[in-house]
């Protein structure tokens, strides 16, 4: 279908997928492995990142409350999956952070043990989110998250974070340089979604793609 009625039935189905982020978001529960989690039962998006890169205000701002998810002043201080359950539709699954220098070497390696325990015991994982600081770019730590991802077959999407405090006149370079970045990883998306969890950019084409997850059986 095109023309007008096409655009009209488009733009109500983006609506409702972003409306889904008005409705409750709630804690439901925390473990330091997937074996310990709830039942999974409804689509599941994970969120991981370096410890510093901002992936509790994200999540924050993406659902509209202000202390959902907590905001450490000490990097590297989460060391459980936190789950979130939005309506009735989507969990929203914290990670630990990973890569920060000083957090023991032990804990950072005992990082990719939980992530690939969680991968293999989440049936109903439709995507993992990787936050990237537009400041610093993909550095080793995230190739090596994103190489586990490829390995589980996992399709994992790159989330820019603070994007706010790179010049605009950057942005498309950095953009670009991402890009690049992840195109030798197999099961990465294409798509790049640039964000601020202070001014709220990008935040509104994050919720709709998280809400076609939701609202589409099967896609990743």
């Amino acid at each position: 279908m095109t023309g007008p009625g096409a655009k009209r039935t488009d733009g109500a189905k983006r609506t409702a997928e972003a409306r889904l982020f008005g409705k409750p978001c709630e804690f439901i529960g925390s473990a330091p492995n997937a074996e310990a989690l709830p039942e999974p039962k409804l689509p599941e998006v994970a969120f991981v990142g370096r410890s510093n890169v901002g992936k509790s205000s994200l999540l924050n701002a993406l659902v509209g409350r202000r202390a959902l998810a907590r905001v450490s002043r000490t990097p590297g201080r989460t060391q459980a999956i936190n789950l979130f359950q939005l309506g009735d539709a989507l969990v929203l699954a914290d990670l630990p952070g990973y890569g920060f220098a000083r957090v023991a070497k032990a804990k950072q390696d005992a990082w990719g043990r939980v992530a690939v325990d969680y991968l293999r015991k989440r049936p109903t994982l439709r995507r993992v989110l990787i936050l990237i600081d537009a400041r610093r770019g993909v550095g080793d730590r995230d190739h090596a998250a994103m190489a586990l991802f490829d390995d589980a077959a996992v399709t994992f999407q790159v989330v820019l974070t603070k994007c706010d405090q790179i010049k605009a006149a950057d942005r498309d370079a950095v953009l670009d340089a991402v890009r690049a970045a992840i195109a030798s990883h197999v099961t990465a998306r294409d798509e790049v979604i640039a964000t601020s969890a202070r001014t709220g950019a990008g935040l509104e084409e994050l919720r709709q793609s998280l809400g076609t997850l939701a609202a589409t059986p099967g896609l990743r």
